[in-house]
């Protein structure tokens, strides 16, 4: 690679806040999670079924911690906000869709449920970033969220993690399956379609 091209391939990492390494330390966290359940469904060792859901709960740190530095030093970027969406959606969409998946929510009906629920935290992300601006103060603080924030899936993966510990995954997924034109579908999946359908509601709730 050529002096000058390795010097622009640089300067974006140059761009970067202190807050935007924590960032990316969210979606390394939810990048890991996913991985972990791939292994999980491949030895079917439940301990990875843990580290998973572990590394969603090391993702909120991270989550929580960006904002919290970027307030602090009072530097943000656009570049910042897009990492925030783009690490949330691994994080806090992706990650917990794929831990449903691989904890036994794998037939058809599952499937279109963990899809909307994805597809229901792109779009609460895609909201926030064009409505952020207008929800705020005077002081650039804001004061409420319209739907739930996604990591709240957080609740989600924490019922993965007990279920796991219980031993229900699996064909002893907790409150079984059904049959509906051939296709299965767990009652437990709908945890995922009341979470997606809430963080795209019009529903306030107050910013902590």
């Amino acid at each position: 690679m050529k002096p000058h091209k390795l010097h622009k391939h640089f300067s974006m990492i140059r761009e970067f806040q202190l807050a935007d390494w924590f960032t990316l330390g969210n979606s390394v966290c939810g990048t890991g999670a996913m991985f972990s359940m791939l292994t999980y469904l491949e030895s079917k060792d439940v301990r990875h079924v843990y580290f998973a859901c572990s590394l969603i709960f090391a993702a909120l740190i991270f989550d929580v911690m960006d904002g919290r530095i970027a307030r602090w030093r009072q530097k943000t970027s656009m570049i910042g906000r897009e990492l925030d969406s783009l690490a949330d959606v691994i994080s806090f969409g992706v990650a917990p869709a794929l831990i449903g998946y691989g904890c036994g929510m794998r037939g058809f009906y599952d499937r279109i449920v963990l899809i909307y629920f994805v597809v229901c935290g792109v779009s609460r992300l895609a909201r926030y970033n064009i409505t952020a601006d207008a929800l705020s103060d005077e002081g650039g603080k804001i004061k409420y969220f319209e739907g739930t924030p996604i990591p709240t899936s957080l609740v989600l993966v924490m019922v993965m993690f007990w279920a796991a510990s219980q031993g229900a995954l699996g064909d002893s997924l907790w409150f079984g399956d059904l049959k509906f034109a051939d296709f299965t579908f767990h009652p437990l999946v709908l945890m995922f379609a009341v979470s997606g359908s809430l963080m795209i509601s019009r529903i306030r709730f107050p910013k902590l």
